[in-house]
């Protein structure tokens, strides 16, 4: 007997069957309806089956499980659609029990048809897609047949009706046109340094054109030059520097300027050589130029430069040094900034020293608002710095320029190759609310990433298409934008709206026996007449104590439905909101208006607003929704969710006890573990003598080794135990709160007991010493007492004078006596 199942067409199938008495092979195969059909089974296949019938249950409950409805408040059918792709509304009479409210009705499919709702008495607009323009797209491009622009994108308009957030995909196609042409403005650097540059260009014309024709023979080409603002200090300002920037030995120089269109597009080859040999070398002072200026006015002066409709627009800019962009004006005192205006009179930019340079955001968006591509050909030194530009450029590639500019020719055929083979599909601004998604269908496409689908190496005349998947988050009305690749012309208008109402067949009688004959029926709920109220118009106000009615409006005695709302038949009514949705709740005590913002957004469109509480969607966590569930970033080295110290929230960790981010490793605060640990410690150590317990001191908190050397890497700690011996022991905090390793070194450091025969000799023997230092002292006070005086002494001594004479009271024992009289004879 063959057994049937019924697959859906998504769901994968693969089994195998082994059995050694089966001799007839299983055969199976998938029809158009895919039916799967087996015979010659025995109990193993049926055992299979039955194990495919277990896998198909659990991918029917995981696709219901996805189809949740996520309610905001309802008040209407067309409140229940709006709150999500799988809200429905069931529009059946008696549907609701007694006290339920109408937003019962609101649920996913599902869940409806479990509380007894018929299938037909669900109500799920759909959304609704129409191509309003779709013109086939062009093989090549003809010149003759009456101008006709080609046609590379298909559709060129559809209209949407989208149920609000119900995704909606359609297929874009794209065709590169044979021969489609090419308007090349080569813009170059004409400072002092690119001497040589310019020597070799006005050779190169030939080449060049050459170059483009064995691209397309529909191709034109432009050239334009600048150097820099025409103020100090870019420019030296010296009437005679003005007129003659160069060197005084140069004989070609023209007078410094800012910006010069010298050639608008052109096929004559004679004509751009003309032009390109007329042009002399200019100069200023610092090395940066203003290559933006002269960027921004080629790309926004379109009718002065003579850009084509129908062409790939490109702009070769040559250079050997880097750019000023905004803000830099400032040095000069230009506090105006550029405006993104052509100011072109007699081929110069006028406001050339009026205007701030432009920002790399304002040339991007006008180079992407022109469909312009700039190639960016510098020299070795400024690669990286234009490597670093293009990447905040869409649609431009960078080649290296040789120093004298001889591989121009061939280095534009790289870059313009590198750009016509790669199809970017985006879109302009979209409307609030509106999202659009880009999956490419080509052998080297790229995924979506930042609103933007890419094919690379996409050949002349290949096809490649798009799915364009566009939601809309909430109702709108009739609004439109533009899907396009960068850098071509052609484009997709997309006019949008949403269907934000129901359409129930509802009887016309206006006094329906469901409402009391009272009200007319509206998708299954009552509408009252004046004067009545409630959900099947029971309640007459009439005849009802109006103060009783108000006061079960009243919270807590307070004010009536919160102020936000008006008390019908004892129930708050509430009023809508600033953005239109509507207070709610029994009390209208709830707005889903007001909760934390992230990123401009509520709840960081991530999530819903549920009476002032951001619920997140799946993947998400945080007061605002603001985080991706995942504790990766708050993962150790070992694998541990914030060492088991705290918990990861918005990856990041919320650490408990004082330990500090980023993953609880750390407790500056916390008392040093080597302090509180010691009876735990004491305890380990001694256990194994003396057969202690340490449950009650370390209430396994410590796990030790005893060892005769650490191997940790802490710092050592140490502990006095009752012998007054010093336990040497190092600790290692693990994974958890107060759970630590420690390390015990086996042997403890014991101080020896003193000598006292050491301490009575060394005492006797300091005492006579000090005795005999104190005697030394006075002897020698006393000796150089006693040599100071001597010394004085000795001084008196030497300054001592002695006179001589004769005492008189001295007699001599001699007396002489002479005669006077005697002469000698």
């Amino acid at each position: 007997m063959p057994w049937h199942l019924n697959l859906p067409p998504e769901m994968p199938l693969r089994f195998y069957i082994f059995h050694p008495q089966l001799r007839q092979s299983a055969a199976d195969r998938r029809g158009d309806e895919g039916s799967l059909e087996i015979r010659g089974m025995g109990n193993i296949s049926r055992c299979l089956l039955f194990l495919l019938l277990l896998q198909m249950c659990r991918y029917e409950q995981k696709e219901k499980a996805s189809e949740q409805c996520f309610k905001t408040t309802i008040h209407s059918c067309g409140d229940c659609i709006s709150s999500g792709q799988y809200c429905v509304w069931c529009k059946q009479l008696n549907f609701t029990k007694p006290g339920e409210q109408e937003a019962v009705r609101c649920d996913n499919r599902s869940q409806l048809m479990a509380r007894g709702c018929l299938e037909h008495d669900i109500i799920s607009p759909n959304n609704i897609y129409g191509v309003v323009r779709n013109q086939p797209l062009s093989d090549s491009f003809n010149k003759g047949a009456q101008q006709q622009e080609p046609i590379q994108l298909a559709p060129q308009e559809v209209k949407l009706e989208l149920r609000p957030g119900m995704p909606h995909t359609f297929t874009l196609s794209f065709k590169r046109v044979e021969g489609y042409p090419v308007d090349l403005y080569y813009l170059m650097d004409l400072s002092y340094s690119m001497e040589d540059d310019l020597r070799n260009i006005k050779a190169l014309g030939t080449e060049l054109f050459s170059a483009l024709k064995s691209i397309t023979e529909h191709a034109q080409i432009g050239f334009g030059a600048f150097v820099d603002k025409t103020v100090l200090p870019f420019t030296n300002t010296n009437k005679k520097k003005l007129k003659k920037p160069c060197k005084e030995t140069e004989k070609f120089c023209q007078p410094a300027f800012g910006y010069r269109h010298v050639l608008s597009m052109t096929a004559d080859e004679k004509e751009f050589k003309r032009t390109v040999t007329s042009q002399d070398i200019s100069g200023n002072l610092d090395v940066p130029e203003g290559s933006l200026d002269a960027m921004m006015q080629a790309a926004v002066c379109g009718d002065k430069i003579g850009w084509r409709n129908s062409s790939t627009r490109l702009i070769v800019l040559t250079t050997d040094a880097g750019f000023h962009m905004a803000g830099d004006g400032k040095l000069a005192g230009i506090l105006e900034p550029n405006d993104m205006m052509c100011h072109m009179e007699d081929n110069i930019n006028a406001k050339n020293n009026d205007l701030d340079y432009p920002s790399v955001g304002q040339l991007a968006m006008q180079l992407e608002n022109n469909n312009i591509q700039p190639i960016f050909a510098v020299t070795k030194e400024v690669v990286d710095i234009y490597k670093k530009l293009s990447e905040m450029i869409p649609k431009s590639e960078v080649e290296e320029l040789s120093p004298d500019s001889k591989n121009i020719v061939e280095l534009i055929k790289r870059a313009y190759n590198r750009l016509s083979s790669k199809v970017t599909m985006t879109h302009d601004n979209l409307p609030a609310n509106v999202r659009v998604t880009y999956t490419p269908i080509c052998k080297n496409g790229e995924s979506s990433r930042d609103n933007v689908g890419v094919c690379n190496d996409v050949g002349v005349g290949q096809e490649i298409s798009f799915n364009v998947t566009v939601t809309a988050d909430s109702c709108m009305k009739d609004q439109q934008f533009t899907i396009s690749p960068l850098g071509i012309k052609d484009t997709l208008i997309v006019a949008i709206s949403t269907n934000c109402d129901c359409s129930c067949d509802d009887s016309s009688d206006n006094n329906h026996i469901q409402c009391n004959n009272k009200g007319k029926v509206n998708c299954g709920i009552c509408s009252c007449n004046p004067g009545f109220v409630g959900q099947k118009c029971e309640c007459d106000v009439g005849k009802k104590d109006k103060s009783t009615l108000r006061a079960s409006c009243r919270r807590d005695n307070g004010t009536e439905c919160e102020g936000r709302g008006i008390c019908v038949c004892g129930r708050c009514s509430c009023h809508p909101t600033e953005t239109g949705t509507s207070y709610h709740g029994d009390f209208c005590e709830c707005d889903d208006d007001h909760c934390e913002k992230f990123a401009n957004k509520l709840c960081g469109g991530n999530g819903k607003c549920r009476c002032g509480t951001c619920n997140c969607n799946n993947g998400y966590e945080g007061s605002a929704c603001h985080c991706k569930l995942s504790d990766d970033a708050c993962r150790t080295p070992e694998q541990t969710v914030c060492n088991g110290r705290g918990t990861c929230k918005c990856s990041q960790c919320e650490c408990r006890g004082g330990y500090q981010r980023p993953f609880c490793e750390f407790c500056y605060s916390c008392t040093d573990p080597c302090q509180t640990k010691q009876a735990c410690i004491e305890c380990l150590f001694h256990m194994g003598s003396l057969g202690k317990n340490c449950t009650a001191a370390c209430k396994d908190s410590v796990k030790h080794k005893v060892v005769d050397m650490f191997t940790m890497t802490k710092k050592v700690c140490k502990l006095k135990d009752a012998d007054s011996c010093w336990i040497n022991f190092k600790m290692k905090q693990l994974v958890g709160e107060d759970k630590y390793q420690a390390e015990i070194l086996k042997t403890r450091d014991c101080p020896q007991l003193p000598n006292i025969y050491a301490i009575v000799g060394g005492s006797i023997a300091g005492v006579a010493l000090i005795g005999l230092l104190i005697l030394l002292f006075i002897k020698m006070c006393i000796y150089f007492k006693d040599r100071e005086e001597f010394k004085k002494f000795e001084n008196e001594k030497a300054k001592s004078k002695w006179a001589e004479a004769d005492n008189p009271l001295f007699k001599n024992a001699t007396t002489t006596v002479e005669n006077p009289t005697f002469t000698g004879e």
